[in-house]
């Protein structure tokens, strides 16, 4: 008999498969952000290296897939799919809650499989900020490490689909010291992650002030959770849950601004997440300062489907991501986060009023990283 935990988890999984739950007002920003075409690129293509190195970890192109479900037998597949492409194009991945596990053993195969799968790949264990709130330290983050030999740990912050969640557990009080206390406390880096409403400037800091090594921004513009908790909302006619997932369907910090502002703000590296649907969005990603992008949605369904569907995905976002390189002319990743954005619209305005200075970027070669005045 599947424990609540286990159900929500499929539940969540059949909602974003059949359901709209993209952001309806609000976007990324990305539709912002302009690159300064190259007529004469002067490269060949090619020639173009998308490698990257974090955490000691070499990978193909700075991509991973985020982190999107466990602990059911549909998760099982979705994961260990998943797994075998991302071992196969040296890419990385993040498993999803690991709390159904840790609280029930019986249902680790889930997540065990990913790194059978997957021997060398990069992996992210997952735990929930709320568990350490009420109690989880780090016993429990060495569990979800140790369960998938996890290369980093990252616990999610969700303060907006726990408040609207019927069996939400919006508690967030001393978080941070909790945080703190799995940051110091294991060996391999702790990212702190949000689940798709963004990380401010300020939030950013008091993270790298407790030790996380990076910081998975996942603003607004793609999944909303507000939505999927709508959805679980109708079909338990919860009127009040209904309309607090209507309500905050689109809250939250745009993805282009999050990332804006948390890398300008901090010197942890940037994991940008939160609709980015095309390596012409990964692209814009990296210049705003992110270190790798993390896509989930467009993968779930093929997924669902074979590895080859996933591969298909995987490889035209790599093939978009190098064309966009070589429409600005640089052959390296380095080179690519020095090379010219225009920012304008909502997201210039946005980061104006915040006292950033976004124009540096339409004039940069490598030294307008400007900080947060």
């Amino acid at each position: 008999m599947k424990n609540q935990t286990q159900e929500r988890k499929g539940d969540h999984i059949k909602i974003c498969v059949e359901e709209n739950v993209q952001a309806k007002r609000i976007t990324t920003g990305f539709e912002d952000i302009f690159f300064v075409h190259r007529a004469l690129p002067e490269i060949d293509h090619e020639k173009i290296d998308l490698s990257t190195k974090l955490f000691n970890h070499k990978f193909s192109a700075p991509i991973i897939v985020g982190a999107m479900t466990g602990g059911t037998p549909e998760a099982t597949k979705i994961n260990t799919t998943i797994a075998e492409v991302v071992q196969e194009l040296d890419i990385g991945m993040g498993v999803g809650s690991q709390r159904v596990a840790i609280e029930d053993t019986k249902l680790e195969s889930s997540f065990v499989e990913t790194r059978r799968k997957a021997p060398t790949a990069f992996l992210i264990a997952n735990i929930g900020a709320p568990q350490l709130v009420k109690g989880w330290g780090l016993d429990q983050a060495k569990i979800a490490v140790n369960m998938i030999d996890a290369d980093a740990l990252a616990i999610h912050l969700n303060p907006l689909q726990e408040a609207i969640q019927p069996e939400g557990e919006a508690k967030y009080e001393n978080a941070l010291t909790k945080i703190k206390e799995i940051a110091t406390g294991l060996k391999i880096p702790v990212i702190a992650k949000e689940t798709g409403a963004g990380i401010a400037a300020e939030e950013a800091k008091k993270l790298e002030a407790v030790g996380v090594k990076a910081i998975d921004v996942a603003g607004a513009g793609g999944t909303s959770w507000a939505a999927v908790e709508y959805y679980r909302a109708k079909a338990a006619k919860d009127n009040k849950g209904q309309r607090l997932g209507e309500t905050f369907w689109d809250w939250g910090i745009p993805t282009a601004v999050s990332i804006f502002e948390a890398s300008s703000s901090v010197d942890v590296p940037i994991i940008a997440s939160g609709g980015i649907r095309t390596g012409v969005d990964a692209a814009k990603a990296l210049v705003l300062g992110a270190s790798l992008v993390s896509i989930s949605a467009p993968v779930l369904r093929p997924a669902i489907k074979s590895a080859n569907q996933v591969r298909k995905i995987l490889e035209f976002f790599i093939a978009e991501l190098k064309n966009a390189m070589f429409l600005t002319g640089v052959d390296t990743i380095k080179k690519l986060r020095k090379t010219p954005i225009v920012i304008t619209g909502k997201t210039a305005q946005w980061l104006l009023m915040r006292g950033f200075r976004p124009e540096l970027l339409a004039r940069q070669n490598g030294k307008y990283r400007s900080k947060r005045s």
